[in-house]
C-alpha cells in the first residue's frame, strides 16, 4: 500500500494548539487559511470565532481538508499542536445529530486523554446538538450502558473499555462512519495492538479512518497498511523539541536541600502557576503537604486518586484556587491548562522526552514560561542527555541568597502597603490612630509598631541553608557512540539506572516468557507507557523488569493479574 503525501508540510510548531492571530510561515507553507475557508459547516466556523480562534495551525490546515473530501489519513504532528480539532472538526462536520446510532468513534490510550477529547469534541460540537460520551475503565458499567440506550453521536473511549461494551453488546458499530486512533503510538506501547485490532473489525470497512501519532513506528505502518485505505500523510516536521516561549535552567543542589531550594525559587519567582513533578506519589503528597504548611496554595495530583477527587482538584487550579499542583507523570496525563507560567522538575525524568513533554505544559497560547529542573550533582550526564535530545543547553543557574530573598519579601511587603494606602481607612483604624496619638505616641512610631506586627503575622516559609555544589562549565550537548557507551557503562556498573525500581516476575525462559510480551503485558495491565520500562532480564524461573520509580507503585497494585500467554505471573520487588 502507499501513503499519499497530499497534505505534506512541514512547519516548526510551537505548544499552541489555536493560533490566535495570522502567522507568516516557510516558504514551502501554504498560503495562510482560515476556518471558514475550510469548507465546514457554518455552525462550526462560528463556533471557532466565537471561542476567538481565527487561524488553523498547521496540522489543522493540513488535515481537516482532506477528512472533509472522506480519505483516510495519518497526522503526525507533537501533542499541543491542535490534533484534536484537526480530526474533531471533520468528524462533527459529516455528523447527523439524533440519529439513533454511534457515528463517530476516537480511540485515546488513557482516561485523562478520552474526558479532554470528549469535552473539546462537546464544545466544539454544542451548536450542532452532538451528544459525546467518554468511556473508560474505573467508571461504573451501567452509568455507560445508560447513556448509550439513550442515544449517542460520538464515543471517546480507551480500548479495553471499549472492547467490554462491544462484548457485552452494549457499543454498536455497525452504523460508524468515522474512526479516529489518537495517539497511536502511545496505544501500541501499551500493548493494545489486538483490542485496536478487534475493534476496527467490528467497525464497517467502508469507514474513513484517521490515525494520530507523534511518532511512526513499525507498528502504525503495519497497522495503517491493513486498516487504511491509500491515506494522505500530513506531516508536521518538529524542527525544535522545546518551544521558543519557554526559558530553561537547572538549579546543581544536593538532594536533601531540594526543598530548601524549591522554597527559595517560589518565593522570588513571578509565580502565576506552578506545576512541580515528583517520581512518586508518596513524595508527591509529602511536598505539596509542606508547601501547605508553609502558607503555599498547594495541593497533590495523585495517580491513585478517583476521578471525582481527581476533577475536583483539576477544577480548583483551573480556577486559581490554588497556585502550586504537585504530581507525577501519570497523574498529570492529559493536563491542558493554559496559565502555567512555571514548571519545576523536582526530580529529574530519566527520559529527555518526557522532559519535553513536561514543560511543553508552560509557555503556551502566546505566553513565556519559565522551566526549572532540580539537579543533583551525580545527574549532571543526565542534563547532558536532555541538552543532546533537545538541542538546546540548560544553562546552570545560582539559586537565590538568603539575603536575596528576604529583599524579594520586603519589596513584595512595600508593595502590599502601598496597595493598601491606596484604599479607604475604616473608621474604627482611624479611632485608634487617633487614641494613639493623643496618648502621646509619634505617628511614625505607631506606623512601625503596625507595620512590624503586620510583617510578623505575614507567612514566610523558613530560609535554609543549602549546601553548595560547584556548577560544571557548559559544555555543548555531546552525540554519538561516545556517550552511548559511556552511559551503558555506567548503567552496567550500577545494576540498574538512576531513579529505577527492580522487580521481578514468576515467570522465566522455561515458561517461554519473551521481552516484547513483558513489555505489552505490563503497559496495557498496569496502563503506563511500555517505553518507559528499562532493562529486561530473562532468566530461567524469573525476569527482572525495571520500572521507573513513578510507575512501581501502579505495578505493584496489579501483582496478581499479569497474564503472560496461559499463565498468571505475580509481580514483586526483586
Amino acid at each position: 500500500m502507499r501513503f499519499g503525501s497530499d497534505c505534506l508540510r512541514r512547519e516548526a510548531l510551537g505548544p499552541v494548539g489555536w493560533i490566535h492571530r495570522p502567522r507568516s510561515h516557510s516558504a514551502e507553507a501554504t498560503p495562510l487559511t482560515t476556518f471558514a475557508s475550510l469548507d465546514l459547516r457554518p455552525e462550526l466556523v462560528q463556533t471557532a470565532a466565537d471561542l476567538g480562534f481565527e487561524t488553523p495551525t498547521p496540522i489543522q490546515a493540513a488535515l481537516i481538508p482532506v477528512l472533509l473530501e472522506g480519505r483516510d489519513a495519518i497526522g503526525q504532528a507533537q501533542t499541543g499542536t491542535g490534533k484534536t480539532a484537526a480530526f474533531g472538526l471533520p468528524l462533527l462536520h459529516r455528523l447527523t445529530p439524533g440519529s439513533g446510532s454511534v457515528q463517530a468513534l476516537v480511540l485515546v490510550p488513557t482516561r485523562e486523554l478520552a474526558v479532554q477529547v470528549a469535552s473539546a469534541l462537546y464544545t466544539y460540537g454544542k451548536a450542532i446538538g452532538s451528544r459525546v460520551l467518554p468511556v473508560y475503565g474505573g467508571q461504573p458499567y451501567h452509568k455507560q450502558i445508560n447513556r448509550l440506550k439513550k442515544g449517542v453521536d460520538v464515543v471517546v473511549g480507551t480500548p479495553g473499555r471499549l472492547l467490554d461494551l462491544i462484548a457485552q453488546g452494549a457499543l454498536d458499530l455497525s452504523a460508524t462512519q468515522t474512526v479516529v486512533l489518537d495517539e497511536a503510538d502511545e496505544m501500541l506501547s501499551m500493548g493494545f495492538v489486538a483490542d485496536i485490532e478487534a475493534i476496527l473489525d467490528a467497525t464497517p470497512t467502508e469507514r474513513q479512518t484517521a490515525l494520530l501519532s507523534a511518532t511512526m513506528p513499525g507498528g502504525i505502518r503495519r497497522l495503517a497498511e491493513r486498516y487504511l485505505r491509500d491515506p494522505a500523510s500530513c506531516t508536521m516536521k518538529h524542527t525544535q523539541r522545546t518551544a521558543e516561549t519557554v526559558e530553561q535552567r537547572a538549579y546543581l543542589v544536593h538532594g536533601g536541600d531540594k526543598m530548601a531550594a524549591l522554597v527559595r525559587l517560589l518565593e522570588t519567582e513571578p509565580l502565576e502557576s506552578a506545576l512541580i513533578f515528583t517520581h512518586t506519589r508518596v513524595s508527591t503528597a509529602e511536598i505539596a503537604s509542606t508547601l501547605a504548611s508553609y502558607g503555599y496554595a498547594a495541593e497533590a495530583l495523585s495517580g491513585e486518586m478517583t476521578q471525582a477527587a481527581r476533577t475536583e482538584t483539576l477544577g480548583r487550579f483551573r480556577s486559581r484556587r490554588i497556585q502550586i499542583l504537585v504530581g507525577t507523570d501519570v497523574a498529570a496525563r492529559g493536563l491542558d491548562i493554559d496559565h502555567i507560567s512555571h514548571v519545576i522538575n523536582y526530580d529529574l525524568p530519566r527520559d529527555p522526552e518526557v522532559y519535553v513533554h513536561r514543560i511543553g505544559r508552560t509557555g503556551r497560547a502566546g505566553k513565556s514560561g519559565v522551566a526549572m529542573a532540580l539537579v543533583r550533582p551525580d545527574q549532571r550526564n543526565l542534563v547532558r542527555r536532555i541538552e543532546g535530545y533537545t538541542k538546546e543547553p540548560i544553562p546552570y543557574t545560582t539559586l537565590p541568597t538568603i539575603e536575596a530573598v528576604e529583599a524579594h519579601r520586603f519589596a513584595a511587603f512595600r508593595d502590599t502597603v502601598t496597595e493598601q494606602l491606596s484604599q479607604p481607612t475604616s473608621e474604627s483604624v482611624r479611632s485608634l490612630i487617633l487614641a494613639l496619638l493623643a496618648d502621646g505616641h509619634e505617628a511614625m512610631d505607631i506606623a512601625a509598631a503596625a507595620l512590624t506586627f503586620a510583617h510578623a503575622a505575614a507567612p514566610a516559609p523558613p530560609l535554609e541553608r543549602v549546601g553548595t555544589v560547584k556548577a560544571p562549565a557548559h559544555r555543548e550537548p555531546r552525540h554519538g557512540k561516545k556517550r552511548a557507551d559511556t552511559d551503558r557503562r555506567q548503567t552496567s556498573r550500577e545494576g540498574r539506572e538512576e531513579g529505577m525500581v527492580r522487580l521481578s516476575l514468576d515467570k522465566g525462559y522455561k515458561q517461554g516468557v519473551r521481552p516484547n510480551q513483558i513489555v505489552s503485558t505490563i503497559a496495557r495491565t498496569a496502563d503506563i507507557p511500555g517505553r518507559v520500562l528499562g532493562k529486561i532480564l530473562i532468566e530461567n524461573q524469573q525476569t527482572l523488569v525495571d520500572v521507573p520509580e513513578e510507575f512501581a507503585d501502579r505495578v505493584l497494585a496489579q501483582s496478581k493479574g499479569y497474564r503472560l500467554g496461559k499463565d498468571v505471573a505475580r509481580i514483586a520487588r526483586a
